[in-house]
């Protein structure tokens, strides 16, 4: 693609992007959002697990504001941000109760080397519920399968206040990932199930081409 491959971030930012999209993990977000961001460079983010906690996410936001930046997070796996903020604003405003959650299908082997696999998970046709908490819990257990939780509970109520279930489904392929966001008569519910994790890639293209377009969808 005639793109230029560089061997730590300082080369990076040398060359002055004007967006820094992040495919890595967790740990790339927190090693490399703050420095990015207080030199200008808006990130779009697809590790958005790391917000998980509380303190390093007002660190970010701190780091937007000293850099003149912003902070895109990604749909990734998942989608209906718009709807979902929507609903906890109005919850927030009005001050009703809301309910958030996602609960999640896995396919069973998609769990390995997860602190909750068991051969077990592979028997038989049924589900099993391997996790049932909130999002800041959930990512504890799973760094590196969970973003799409924490995406949902940014969204709306919090990590703290929005559940998580997960479920392992022996011969299965893919997610599905069912989020709920309800508050004085209005529930929004947001289903995407794939089986390719492609459509989180796809997700951060979306993003560019919407932020570059005259028209832009929230």
């Amino acid at each position: 693609m005639g793109c230029r491959a560089c061997t730590g971030l300082d080369e990076l930012l040398a060359l002055g992007p004007a967006y820094l999209v992040e495919a890595a993990s967790v740990q790339a977000v927190r090693d490399y959002a703050c420095p990015a961001l207080q030199r200008g460079v808006n990130l779009v983010l697809l590790s958005i697990g790391a917000f998980a906690d509380a303190s390093f996410y007002d660190r970010v936001q701190q780091a937007a504001r000293e850099g003149g930046a912003r902070v895109h997070l990604a749909s990734g796996a998942i989608g209906g941000f718009d709807v979902l903020q929507t609903v906890t604003l109005m919850a927030q405003a009005l001050r009703l109760a809301e309910t958030a959650g996602i609960e999640t299908d896995t396919g069973a082997e998609g769990f390995r080397g997860t602190p909750v696999w068991s051969e077990r998970l592979l028997e038989g046709s049924e589900k099993t519920t391997v996790f049932a908490g909130n999002a800041r819990e959930a990512i504890e257990v799973f760094p590196r399968r969970v973003n799409v939780a924490v995406a949902a509970a940014l969204a709306t109520a919090g990590p703290e206040a929005t559940g998580v279930t997960l479920h392992a489904v022996p011969g299965w392929r893919g997610d599905d990932h069912r989020i709920t966001a309800e508050a004085g008569g209005v529930r929004a519910v947001v289903d995407v199930c794939s089986d390719t994790s492609a459509i989180a890639g796809w997700s951060a293209v979306a993003l560019l081409r919407n932020l570059a377009s005259p028209i832009q969808f929230f």
